[in-house]
């Protein structure tokens, strides 16, 4: 419920909120329902006292989301945005892949480039004071409570093969302060006409807050990291570690075995056994030539 009592059009809480704050995820299909079992197990195991709110779209069955329930988390039951039929169809699978291939990684057969624009209904959660949004895909390894502090709109740079792209965010991971206005004004932006936006929801936030706030790496830690910059990886101050490309889910996808100790820390999240001493970790050698 909005501070208003009113549920705001296209989201549906399962309940009220129980914090001032809230963690963030979205589920669009039972693939990123495991990721989010994780990813809740991991927050909670920071101690934190914010709320997990689960945004979750049609394409989501009750019984996908019956651990995420048994985790305590907040679920809202959230439409698609109301976007014109040129939008999605710009916006479809096919096109996207098309018009913007990924070059340095493989996006899973589940990846469903529409469904990245509903992260942006977070603004509607008009009941919370701040939001750190964080992608199904990833892990909380300490607590992070102190980036609720942050202002609106914060992200880490996108680097994961080089420092030249420190100044592109990543939007897996980001803080920002719901409001109704700021939601509606993004959807007008959202869909002007011809507006296309290679990689979704990243390119229009990065455009939409261009003056925005930047948080450490450390805490949108991307997987490639470990192979690609292994100089930059200390476990002791990884505050979330973020699965990018390929899911540590995924069976034997293209780079396992590469990142075979961030798939197994994955697993010990999801069932919740063997966890080990994350700062107590062995970090990444020398890469290896190709």
């Amino acid at each position: 419920m909005t501070q208003s009592g009113l549920v705001p059009d296209g989201i549906t809480p399962s309940g009220p909120a129980g914090s001032h704050n809230a963690f963030v995820t979205l589920v669009t299909n039972a693939d990123y329902a495991m990721g989010a079992t994780a990813l809740a197990r991991s927050i909670r195991l920071t101690n934190t006292l914010a709320d997990i709110v689960v945004l979750h779209t049609g394409g989501v069955n009750a019984s996908a989301l019956e651990p995420l329930i048994a985790l305590g988390c907040r679920l809202a039951a959230t439409d698609l945005l109301p976007l014109s039929d040129a939008f999605n169809e710009r916006h479809g699978r096919k096109n996207v892949h098309d018009t913007a291939p990924f070059t340095k990684g493989r996006k899973p057969d589940f990846h469903s480039p529409l469904d990245n624009f509903c992260k942006l209904r977070l603004w509607q959660l008009t009941e919370y004071d701040r939001c750190i949004f964080i992608d199904a895909d990833a892990l909380v390894l300490k607590n992070i409570d102190r980036f609720f502090a942050y202002p609106e709109f914060s992200a880490a740079p996108n680097v994961y093969e080089s420092l030249a792209d420190f100044h592109r965010l990543n939007s897996g991971v980001f803080v920002a302060q719901p409001s109704r206005r700021t939601f509606e004004t993004m959807l007008t932006r959202l869909d002007a006409p011809d507006a296309f936006w290679p990689r979704t929801d990243q390119t229009f936030l990065e455009k939409f807050f261009p003056d925005w706030h930047g948080l450490p790496v450390t805490m949108n830690m991307l997987q490639y990291v470990w192979f690609n910059m292994p100089e930059l990886w200390d476990w002791a101050s990884i505050g979330v570690l973020h699965y990018q490309y390929e899911k540590p889910w995924e069976k034997d996808h293209p780079k396992e075995q590469r990142l075979r100790p961030l798939v197994n820390l994955w697993h010990a999240f999801f069932t919740g056994e063997n966890l080990p001493d994350i700062a107590n970790l062995p970090n990444p050698g020398p890469p290896n030539p190709d």
